[in-house]
């Protein structure tokens, strides 16, 4: 017999037609890349170690499991139970853990994530509703969230790294609805596959793994959609443009436009051309002091901290890329990278001030991140915190200057890296890179690289593609910067290294 899980309706309360798809075409999906779970495991495996006592489920079988369930349910010493398995009205969930209580049992939800989220909320909801229907009294259920407050102390102490948050009082609405929503996903999923247009739901909460079969059959849109207009005014108004049949940015009225980025945007797009303000780009980068050292860090922050003194989630530097630039140009390469598989923090923060030295201006792109990781590396290391504040002091910022001085309609309202160099040095491209070419596939193969399970060629293999990658960041930040700022046009800024 089949039944709805937890998971199904999930999909069917995103989008009737994911759900259907998943059930009945399941090879349309795109692959899901499995590191995405990963870390949703691991904090599942601390849940349970904080419970040592507890007795795990472990047969797969629904009926066999159910059974194992209600015999662990009676058994004397109430212990803790994972994965516990209950049927009711078609719908058969597994509970991450139930807690003995006074008078019944806590159901708790175990998530990866430091605060709850609403569709967290209707996962609960259907486990009490279902595990309440198959008769288990249930006095509270809680989400199991990492606490991002907690510090490690190491030695595989975990202790405190989750809190719950009752949700109780959030659960009466979703309740009363549940046996609806099982009903409706049952008819969903004997029909056929329902007419579902693409729209942002294809995107909440979740990113559907069927949207390039659902836009396989659709004309192509416009070159440059409404939606390019950034920020929340910027949807308001692609919102209201498409409420009157607008959706090419181009066939807007200009006087509908109001924001100067809007403008500038809708005015790259109409003519086909870059606004490009050379002149105020000078005058905002005269002042950085030669040598410059264009500055960018890869970090990892897993959920689960994996070295003493760390918080989940914190921003942990295993990489940096430094392109120095002197007053004539000629331009030197420094990188630091460290797959030993130790807290990489005190290497880091020593050779950062090795190449940064004490003067000249230290160029970012988007200086929050690399400050905040400046900073963070000051706060750890007592004897070497002058220095850091110090470098800190000196950091400056490319992005605001793109995002004020320059748009070409290549970057398709982006100003990302990533979409600005293409269009500025289209010698240059992040398309070339092998495996590691963005921030998240930096941090999958830092994390692959420290498994101590992978082989040294492999090992190295990642060390070429990280190291690649990162040099190409702050290389970019050199081209940008001596393309679009230079006093006079000029193709290249740099002695390339």
């Amino acid at each position: 017999m089949t039944y709805l899980s937890k998971s199904q309706l999930a999909e069917f309360e995103q989008c009737e037609k994911r759900f259907w798809l998943a059930r009945h075409r399941p090879e349309l999906a795109t692959v899901e890349d499995p590191t995405v779970f990963a870390a949703g495991h691991a904090v599942g495996a601390v849940a349970r170690s904080n419970l040592p006592t507890g007795r795990l489920i472990e047969e797969r079988d629904p009926q066999a499991a159910i059974a194992a369930t209600s015999e662990a349910l009676a058994a004397p010493d109430r212990a803790p139970i994972f994965e516990a398995a209950f049927l009711h009205a078609g719908v058969y969930v597994r509970t991450d853990i139930l807690e003995p209580t006074a008078d019944g049992w806590r159901l708790a939800e175990v998530k990866s994530s430091s605060s709850v989220k609403h569709y967290q909320v209707a996962d609960v909801a259907t486990q009490v509703w279902t595990a309440r229907g198959a008769g288990l009294p249930l006095t509270e259920a809680v989400v199991r969230l990492v606490d991002n407050s907690f510090v490690y102390a190491g030695a595989g102490d975990y202790r405190g790294l989750l809190k719950d948050v009752v949700v109780d009082d959030k659960l009466t609405t979703l309740l009363t609805d549940r046996e609806s929503v099982a009903r409706a996903a049952g008819v969903t999923a004997a029909g056929e596959e329902p007419a579902k247009a693409v729209g942002d739901h294809c995107a909440d909460p979740f990113a559907c793994p069927f949207t390039g079969h659902c836009r396989a059959g659709l004309p192509p849109g416009p070159d440059f959609p409404v939606t390019l207009l950034p920020g929340r005014a910027g949807k308001a108004k692609a919102a209201e443009l498409m409420a009157q049949g607008i959706t090419d940015l181009r066939h807007a009225p200009r006087e509908s436009l109001v924001a100067a980025n809007e403008l500038r945007i809708y005015d790259a797009c109409k003519s086909g051309e870059a606004f490009h303000d050379r002149e105020a780009m000078a005058a905002a980068t005269a002042a950085w002091a030669y040598p410059r050292s264009f500055l960018d860090f890869e970090t990892v922050g897993p959920a689960i901290p994996r070295w003493a003194g760390t918080r989940p989630f914190q921003a942990i530097p295993f990489q940096f890329s430094c392109h120095v630039q002197g007053a004539d140009g000629a331009l030197a390469h420094h990188c630091f990278l460290d797959l030993s598989g130790v807290d990489p923090r005190r290497g880091c923060a020593e050779a950062l001030l090795a190449v940064l030295g004490d003067r000249g201006a230290i160029v970012t792109y988007n200086l929050p991140t690399e400050r905040g990781v400046i900073i963070a590396l000051a706060e750890q290391f007592a004897d070497l915190r002058a220095g850091l504040l110090a470098c800190a002091e000196r950091l400056v910022d490319a992005l605001p200057l793109v995002r004020a001085h320059y748009y070409h309609p290549q970057m398709m309202g982006s100003y990302s890296i990533k979409a600005v160099l293409p269009a500025v040095v289209p010698t240059l491209s992040y398309g070339d890179l092998d495996e590691v070419n963005d921030g998240l596939a930096a941090q999958r193969a830092y994390l692959e690289a420290i498994d101590p399970g992978v082989t040294e060629d492999r090992r190295r293999t990642l060390h070429e593609r990280l190291t690649a990658y990162c040099r190409l960041d702050t290389l970019a930040m050199v081209e940008l910067v001596g393309t679009l700022c230079a006093p006079q046009a000029s193709t290249s800024s740099t002695h390339t290294s």
